[in-house]
């Protein structure tokens, strides 16, 4: 029994090398899993490095500024711009205003298009106010067409804040800036002589001075190097070439148009706006009238600029006025605490020779802009004292400048009278 146990428990040679096979084969496969799994390994990191330098390339070809970076891909290959700088200043309201009619069926007042014009020489901000419907907004489109160069509407939303409401802001989520079209013209603007003209439609419907802060403050500087807003608080290598440190130069030949309804639906504007702004005032349409059909003309910023300077040596403010300023100046400081100032000042010594060089009188562009400048400071005192004061006002303005020469301060100021 003791043989027989051992015979069948110990192994034969035959069945030990098979047992070491069995082990060998189990090895083999151990191991090549693990390589396979090594080389899985390898092939999956070599793809993910390829796939972060894709995702690096790739985002080092992003642009997170497109629609300026087709800018300067246009301004590579842009022709030479040409314009009808043969035009002077009396020539420009008239034909505007005879387009205006003879091909928009759109009708303005001579002084209203002098107005205009001239404002645009004092200031880069022009407020046109008064009810809806009598062409606020058309007049600056309409002038946009006669230049050949469409205006852009903007309208203001009233949960308007600041200036990222006005010019977009970046996306992190999508790694883009969302460029609004006033980016864009501001953008294109510095490639070009053309004149821009942003109607900021409603400008009141939200507040002024918050989402237009930085502009205020920006288009008062007489150095176009100084005149710089920012867009991007950081740099990337592949940002459009004239976006300077994140910064956007604000040029010489935009212009803000603001359309201001007086109604409940829209806030009032502070005199930090109106102290930089020209004002014109539109209560009522003007009457149709017939127009011989005229062209349209193509007018560069250059240009109108020089129109300015030459009015300013032509038409310069002789000492009579100047000293009917003084006079009337001393008045309302003494009576009214109210006074011209030397922002007002500077800029009613470039409207009146401007507005004279359009056609106008110097005392219709005294009259426009002791009305909408000066005068209106009235309406932040206490209306029983200038009522009280308004009628020895009146006297005084019709004994410096004489009888009925200036209307609208007048009847202006009779409005607190009936108060």
């Amino acid at each position: 029994m003791k043989m027989l146990s051992a015979e069948i428990t110990e192994p034969t040679f035959w069945q030990s090398i098979t047992g070491h096979r069995a082990i060998f084969l189990y090895i083999a496969v151990l191991l090549c899993a693990l390589i396979a799994l090594m080389l899985l390994f390898v092939i999956r990191s070599v793809r993910d490095v390829q796939a972060r330098e894709k995702e690096k390339r790739l985002k080092k070809e992003r642009r997170r500024f497109s629609r300026l970076s087709e800018i300067d891909a246009l301004t590579k290959n842009k022709k030479e711009e040409k314009f009808d700088n043969n035009i002077n200043l009396s020539e420009i309201c008239e034909k505007f205003r005879n387009f205006a009619s003879s091909q928009m069926g759109l009708y303005y007042e001579p002084e209203t298009v002098r107005a205009f014009v001239s404002s645009l020489a004092v200031s880069r901000l022009v407020i046109m106010q008064g009810i809806s419907g009598t062409g606020k907004t058309s007049l600056a489109y309409a002038f946009g067409k006669f230049i050949r160069h469409e205006a852009s509407i903007v309208p203001v939303q009233p949960s308007w804040k600041d200036r990222t409401d006005m010019l977009g802001y970046y996306n992190e989520f999508t790694g883009k800036f969302t460029e609004t079209d006033l980016l864009y013209d501001l953008y294109k603007a510095n490639t070009d002589d053309e004149i821009y003209l942003t109607v900021l439609d409603e400008m009141n419907i939200s507040r002024v001075e918050y989402y237009f802060a930085e502009f205020l403050s920006v288009l008062e500087l007489p150095e176009l190097a100084s005149r710089k807003i920012e867009v991007v608080s950081d740099v990337q290598d592949n940002d459009p070439k004239l976006l300077s440190g994140g910064k956007l130069t604000v040029p010489d030949n935009i212009w803000f148009i603001g359309t201001a309804n007086n109604d409940d639906s829209t806030l009032s504007i502070s005199d930090k706006v109106y102290d930089r702004a020209m004002i014109i005032e539109l209560q009522s349409r003007a009457k149709p009238f017939s127009a011989p059909y005229t062209e349209p003309v193509s007018v560069s910023s250059t240009y109108l600029h020089k129109l300015y300077e030459q009015a300013l040596s032509d038409f310069e403010i002789d000492e009579g006025i100047r000293s009917k300023l003084e006079q009337i100046d001393a008045y309302m400081s003494d009576h009214l605490q109210i006074t011209f100032g030397n922002r007002i000042m500077r800029q009613t010594e470039k409207f009146l020779p401007v507005y004279n060089a359009c056609g106008g009188t110097e005392y219709r562009a005294l009259d426009l802009i002791l009305s909408k400048k000066v005068l209106r400071k009235l309406e932040i005192q206490n209306p029983v004292y200038v009522a009280s004061e308004a009628g020895g006002l009146i006297s005084a303005i019709e004994r410096i400048f004489g009888d009925g020469m200036m209307p609208l301060c007048v009847s202006y100021l009779q409005k607190f009278i009936r108060i």
